[in-house]
This record gives structure tokens, C-alpha cells and sequence, in this order.
């Protein structure tokens, strides 16, 4: 079983090896572009208009939060079905990504399993465009020692939330 930190510096690498334009150096000389299913990623550079997108992970105790944030246009917001699956898509392949650069970086794999449904929210830009963020939890195996954030205080805070309420109107701590 590898260490906490080796898990967490592994998945920092994977996500930071997939800013736009990099490529892998293994492979040839110059590399063949990494993809981590974004759109900007599609179709040729000099012809078409770029796509802003992208992606970050966070890590709150034993949970991986991937969120994707996209500029898309307004009318493909209105077919909320293909739309969601889409976004859905994205992060799916997001999440294969970052499996395949780990086992590449560490040797070894990485374990996540979703936890919930994906959260996602559209804010209007203008009367064309609107930003995307949608995000999505996983539970990382192997992190078997780390506790949720909320644990550790949630005892203490419901105990002095109790005495503060027992004291009642005539009791007073002066």
C-alpha cells in the first residue's frame, strides 16, 4: 500500500501534466499530445476558434473533487438531457485520464469510486455565451487513515452546542 502523500503528489502530477499543449515525452521526440477529453483538445488549431476549458482536482480528506468548467453557448443549454450527459462525459474522461497519467507517473493504479451526482451550474456571460462548472466527487482507495473533514470537531461542537442550550434563562455562567 503506498503512503498518503505518494497518492496525493501522484495525483497532483497526473492533473498538472494536462495543461494545454503539453506532450508526452516518452513516446517520440516531440511527443504526441496528451488528452484528457476537453474540447479545446478537438479539431485543428489554426482553424477553427479556440474552446476555454478545463479542469482541477481538489482533495478534502479521503474525497477527490473534480471540477470542469467550460464557455458554451446558450443553445446548448436548452436540451438539458444531452447536456448534462455531456458534461457527465467530460468528467468521466477527466477521471480516465487521470488514472491512466497515475499509473504512468507512480506504477501504480489509482482507485476512485463516485460518490453522489455531478453538481452542475450554468451562469450567464452574455446572449450568446454562458460559463459551465460542473463538479463531481470520488472516494480514492487506499486512503484508509484519513478522516472526513467534518469528524473530528463534530463531537465537540454538538457537545458545547448542548451545554450552551442547557444552561436555560435563569442559569448563567458570570
Amino acid at each position: 500500500m503506498a503512503d498518503i502523500m505518494d497518492v496525493l503528489r501522484g495525483i497532483s502530477q497526473a492533473a498538472s501534466d494536462a495543461h494545454d499543449g503539453s506532450h508526452d515525452e516518452r513516446t517520440l521526440v516531440g511527443g504526441e499530445a496528451k488528452t484528457a477529453g476537453l474540447k479545446r483538445e478537438r479539431g485543428n488549431l489554426n482553424l477553427e476558434a479556440r474552446v476555454m476549458d478545463g479542469f482541477k482536482v481538489r482533495v478534502s480528506g479521503p474525497i477527490l473533487m473534480v471540477t470542469y468548467h467550460s464557455e458554451i453557448n446558450l443553445k446548448e443549454v436548452h436540451n438539458a438531457n444531452k447536456f448534462e450527459s455531456d458534461c457527465e462525459q467530460h468528467i468521466a474522461d477527466i477521471i480516465k485520464y487521470l488514472k491512466k497519467e497515475y499509473k504512468k507517473i507512480t506504477g501504480n493504479s489509482l482507485g476512485l469510486s463516485k460518490v453522489g451526482e455531478s453538481d452542475i451550474k450554468v451562469e450567464y456571460m452574455n446572449n450568446i455565451r454562458c460559463w459551465v462548472i460542473a463538479t463531481c466527487n470520488y472516494k480514492i482507495a487506499g486512503l484508509d487513515g484519513v478522516e472526513e473533514i467534518e469528524e473530528p470537531s463534530k463531537d465537540r461542537l454538538d457537545k458545547a452546542f448542548r451545554d450552551w442550550i442547557s444552561l436555560g434563562k435563569n442559569d448563567r455562567l458570570i
